[in-house]
Order: C-alpha cells, then structure tokens, then sequence
C-alpha cells in the first residue's frame, strides 16, 4: 500500500472527488448557476423589449463563437500562467463585461452595446470553467480521472442551464426581469471566490509548461496537437458529435412535439427538463463507471451506439404511442444518458497525451463550442440534400452517433504515454511523502 492512499478514505475521494479540488467544484456549481440564470429567459426579454428575432440570433451566434475561441484558448493560457490564474481572469472578466451588458446595454435598452458587451462576455465562462477542467486534469490521479471529469460536467450543467433557470423562476416574481439578471452577477461573483480563495492545491497555481518553453510555441502547440497526435483531432470530433443533436434539438424538437404530436408547451417544458436532469445525473455516473469499465468502453458503447439506438427512439416513441408523455419521457431520458456517456472523454485526453494534458483539453473545449452550430447546421444541410422531414434529420444523426463509437476506438493510451503517467504519479507519491 502506498503511503498516499490513506487520504482515498476521505468522503471527498470516497464520491470520486479530489479533496483538494472539494471547494472549486462547489465554487464552479455556483459560477454556473449564476452563468445559467438568464439561459431560459434573455431571448424572450429581448423579443419583449423591441428587439427582432434576427438581432437575437446574431446576438447568440456572436456569443457561440467568442465561446468557442475562449475554450480553446484556456488550454494554452493554462499552460503558461497557470489553470488558477486563468479562472481568475475569466472571473474578473465575466463580472466587468457584465456590468457594462447590464448598465449599458440592456438598462437602457441600446442594441450595440448589447451586441458589444455580450459578444465580449463569451470570452469569459470558458476562461473559468475549461481553466478549471485543466486544474483537474494536471492534479488528479489518473484512477480518479473519469470521476472527477464526471463531477465537473455534473457541476457544469447543473449550474448551466438547470439551477440557473430554475433561479431566474423564482426570482422574475419577486425582484423582476432586471434585477434578476443583476443576481446572476452576485452568484457568479460568490462562486468565483468560493473557488478561487477556499482552494489551495498546489499545481494549479504554477504554469504547466517549463520556463524554457517560449509562449508562441505554447499557443502553436495548442493547435498543432492535432496533427502531431492525431487522436486529439478523432476525440476533438467524438466532442462535437455528442452535444450536436441537442442544439439541434433545442432548434426543431419544439414545433415537432407542440404543433405536430399535440404536446401542450408546458409539456414540452417538462420533457425538456426531465432530458437535463437525466443528462446531469448520467455525467456522473458515466464518468465513475469509466473508472472501472475504461474509458473508451463507456463512451463509445453508451455514447455512440447508446445514441445510435437513442436518437430514432426519441422521433419514433411518440409517434408508435401518441399522447403517452410517459413513454416518451423514458426515451428522452435514455437520450439524456446517451449524451452524457461522452463525459470520459475529459478523463481520456490527459492520459493519450500527458506531457500536454492542457493543449489536449483545448481540443475538447473547442468541439464543445463547435457543437453549438455543427448540430443546426446537420439540420440544414439535411433540408438542403434530401428536402424537409424529421426522419432524414434523425437518422444522420444516428449514423453520425454510430460512426463516433468507431472513432472512439481508435482513442487508445500508448505505452509510452501510460509510462509517462505511471513515473509522473510515483513523482508526485514520493514528493507528497517527503512533504509529510
């Protein structure tokens, strides 16, 4: 027995949580709860305060990729200043650029401003969350690295969309619309520095890269990856596979349930939601399972072909039994579980490349953003091939799904890359022995 492992009997690492990491995962929950409150309703506020559809969509889309850039970037700032300094600048960021999206766009209702300050306010989020994934990455056991990535995801989205909404709910009742949206910057503020100051592990607040490393072949680095290790190219796309039906979803799952099947909104609402609590819920058991059954195993055979199988039974289920809500709740749940297999994927990028674990990431955080317009782009190139109708959409994506648990098994861990990792946690053992 190695004389770390008395510190596994603690509850943190018992639920598969590094003890160290205990106060950022909570801070992390509560900056994306506050991220998440204006998630349900900032569409609706614009359309209600003169603004056309279009300028909202112009609005989001210059978000998505401000996003997409930002999660990119938070690997190789990572690596040359430090996971820890990198939440801090997202945090800092998040809460001056909200300021001005509040006191000088959406107060006085001016169009560029908004445009200006929520665009630039993309930049934020990933900064914190994906500098955070680093965190995790570079300071958990390699044994622990499906489970901690499980809680991360777990705190990601129970923060954003889910709590956040459910916040904003009760919230606009009581205080109103505006005044909501000025909470969110308070939760976001709290759970940055709940984070930030109760956490002191150690790896987190030096750069990840050795000195001698110049910054241009840091940020290079982060992008030639993807053709120096080419499996961080394959998981890159298995990234934007799994998350890309939901956006689509989000897009032409509404008009089919609602006007098509008959569903009444509030039933629609409800299914939604019932979709994200499976989806939260199954990012945590995915990732500790992955723990015990491997990586690749739970992503491809309950991510891939799991979405292969769950992608039709959520189009078909309400059509074979019409008005049963219960029935197509289950597929949807089913659906929601098929998303979340992916989770592993964060605990397998650090071991295919472990001298480069933020880089890699970097990959991920980037199909992450790419998913947000890959899936309503799937739609439209569908409509544009084989003309309109659900079932050409739903049955690209199950074959999209399908070809993504082939790709995963492609994801192995080199010997010398499980070498590197090996030595690296017996550097870490002896030194933490030492320290004690």
């Amino acid at each position: 027995m190695s004389e770390s492992s008395p510190a596994k009997h603690g509850l943190a690492e018992t639920l598969g949580i590094p003890r160290a990491l205990f106060w950022a995962f909570v801070g992390q929950l509560l900056f994306m709860v506050g991220d998440g409150v204006e998630a349900g309703y900032l569409d609706t506020y614009m359309l209600h305060h003169g603004h056309t559809q279009g300028f909202v969509n112009e609005m989001f889309t210059f978000y998505g990729i401000t996003v997409m850039i930002a999660a990119w970037f938070s690997g190789p700032l990572s690596d040359l200043m430090g996971p820890k300094k990198v939440m801090w600048l997202g945090l800092i960021l998040w809460s001056i650029l909200e300021v001005g999206f509040l006191a000088l766009g959406l107060g006085p209702n001016s169009g560029p401003m908004i445009l200006l300050f929520y665009t630039l306010r993309g930049f934020a989020y990933p900064l914190f969350a994906y500098g955070f994934l680093v965190w995790i990455a570079a300071a958990t056991p390699t044994a622990m690295l499906g489970s901690a990535a499980g809680w991360f995801w777990f705190s990601f989205s129970a923060g954003l969309p889910t709590l956040g909404s459910q916040f904003a709910r009760f919230a606009i009742p009581q205080i109103g619309e505006l005044r909501t949206f000025w909470c969110s910057l308070g939760l976001v503020i709290i759970g940055g520095l709940v984070a930030l100051l109760f956490t002191h592990e150690p790896t987190g607040k030096k750069r990840l890269l050795p000195d001698h490393v110049p910054t241009k072949d840091i940020f290079f680095g982060s992008m030639s990856i993807m053709w120096r290790e080419p499996k961080t190219l394959i998981a890159g796309i298995v990234r934007v596979i799994d998350t890309s039906s939901e956006y689509a979803f989000l897009a032409i799952m509404p008009a089919f349930f609602v006007d098509h099947l008959g569903f009444s909104l509030g039933q629609w609402l409800n299914l939604l939601s019932l979709i994200f609590l499976s989806n939260i819920l199954f990012n945590l058991v995915s990732g500790m399972v992955a723990d015990t059954l491997g990586h690749r195993f739970v992503v491809a055979v309950f991510g891939g072909i799991g979405g292969f199988v769950a992608i039709p039974l959520f189009y078909y289920v309400p059509l074979w039994f019409p008005g049963n809500f219960w029935a197509v709740a289950a597929a949807g749940i089913f659906y929601g579980a098929t998303v979340a297999a992916f989770v592993p994927l964060s605990g397998l990028m650090p071991q295919i490349c472990p001298r480069e674990k933020a880089a890699a990431l970097s990959i991920l955080g980037l199909g992450a953003g790419a998913s947000t317009w890959v899936g309503p782009a799937v739609v439209a190139g569908c409509e544009a091939v084989f003309g309109p109708g659900m079932q050409y959409v739903i049955w690209t994506f199950a074959v999209i799904y399908l070809a993504s648990a082939g790709m995963t098994m492609a994801l192995t861990i080199s010997p010398e890359a499980r070498r590197y990792s090996e030595d690296a946690a017996a550097r870490n053992e002896n030194a933490q022995a030492v320290g004690h």
